[in-house]
């Protein structure tokens, strides 16, 4: 590692060199190397230096940056590369004294002054190399949003799928070059955002209207969301589940029993930080979980095909682990034996066999035995009565 950083990750705005601070400037002017965009390289005037083109995919970016140690480089990005752009995967990916950061005025910000927004209050989403199915959970009356797209072309499609959502009154305010001698900006409906031409860079001001379905902020959300053959967690268990679950910033579930992956995708949606990997020996249903993580905008769910312990051997090891299927003895002898110290687990049970597993491993390991029983007002005759569902025994234990 060198005494001082050889690689500037530098914030670029729609105005080239006219936007950028003295320090800025001198970076640039004694850059061997300048690689990025080829948008972005377009913005600067030539400068002598070297011009490397960033590849597509971005990844593929990263060993040609790491052969260029021991040259001055600057890599550039929208804006402030620390705010969905490239600063945090040069951060991941250098040493720390290797690199340093100049940022720019954000997208962000420029659109929420044009728009009169408070930022603090308005949601922001990195949406250029991610699907519109990210804005799902968030999707309600009186949501606004700021998102940055991959092309004009994103614009239509947003339109299309804020209308298959159900809120087709949404207002979209497009602007385009933020910050720049291009820059334009409009509101439009849905209609004339799918009618209309529109240029890259592009951001959308999203002012959410319609009669949508808005998922629910709490635990259990309504088993109508999910595709399923049957085979899922019922909202008041899942809501119950997730409460013993108890997840915590950061950290990682492993869902083994999948079956809709109700509980590893509402696990999800409690944090941005939480991530999971969900198990399931049945192709179908596996299937089946990675359409509805998608659908729900939790893109990011691990699901494995595959019997567990035996798909578990090569998986990041869990902080939790929840077992809604397949439980044996088998199974939780492997992971009494696996996991850490430290490490949560629950587990469901429904028949009498697996209640009295349950039993017995409580009274060898300890833990919470918890029997769940509910039941729902159905018709009896000309009245009503309470129909009850099969109860659930669930076991909590810290191994």
């Amino acid at each position: 590692m060198s005494d001082a950083p050889w690689l500037t990750v530098l914030g670029l705005g729609e105005d080239g060199l006219d936007g950028l601070s003295p320090a800025s400037r001198q970076v640039l002017d004694r850059a061997e190397v300048i690689m990025g965009p080829s948008r972005h390289l377009s913005l600067l005037p030539e400068t002598g230096a070297d011009r490397i083109e960033w590849p597509v995919p971005f990844s593929d970016g990263l060993p040609i940056l790491q052969g260029l140690r021991g040259k001055q480089t600057v890599v550039l990005a929208s804006g402030d590369p620390f705010w969905f752009g490239a600063g945090s995967v040069v951060a991941r990916n250098f040493d720390a004294g290797e690199w340093t950061a100049l940022p720019g005025q954000s997208t962000f910000s420029l659109a929420a002054a044009r728009l009169g927004w408070p930022l603090e209050s308005t949601l922001t989403f990195g949406l250029h190399a991610a699907p519109l199915t990210r804005l799902r959970p968030h999707l309600a009356p009186g949501l606004r949003a700021i998102l940055l797209l991959r092309d004009g072309k994103a614009v239509a499609e947003l339109a299309t799928y804020l209308t298959e959502t159900g809120f087709a009154d949404s207002s979209l305010h497009v602007m385009q070059a933020l910050g720049g001698p291009r820059e334009s900006s409009q509101t439009v409906t849905l209609t004339e955002a799918l009618l209309g031409t529109f240029d890259r860079p592009v951001c959308v001001g999203l002012d959410v209207t319609g009669a949508g379905p808005a998922l629910s902020k709490a635990s259990g959300k309504p088993d109508d969301i999910f595709e399923t053959d049957g085979q899922i967690t019922k909202r008041p268990i899942r809501a119950l589940t997730l409460s013993t679950l108890a997840p915590q910033r950061g950290e990682h579930l492993w869902d083994i029993g999948g079956g809709t992956g109700s509980i590893s995708i509402e696990w999800l949606m409690c944090d941005p930080t939480l991530s999971a990997t969900c198990f399931e020996p049945r192709a179908d249903r596996a299937e089946r979980i990675r359409r509805n993580a998608d659908a729900l905008g939790q893109d990011r769910l691990n699901v494995v095909h595959g019997t567990a312990p035996e798909a578990l051997f090569n998986e990041e090891l869990p902080d939790v682990v929840f077992i809604g299927g397949g439980l044996s003895a088998n199974l939780l002898a492997w992971l009494r034996d696996a996991l850490p110290k430290g490490t949560r687990l629950v587990a469901n049970a429904v028949t009498l066999e697996s209640e009295a597993l349950l039993a017995r491993w409580h009274e060898d390991l300890g833990g919470d035995l918890l029997r769940i029983e509910l039941a729902q007002s159905a018709p009896l005759g000309p009245r009503r009565g309470w129909k009850s569902a099969y109860p659930v025994v669930q076991w909590s234990v810290t191994l």
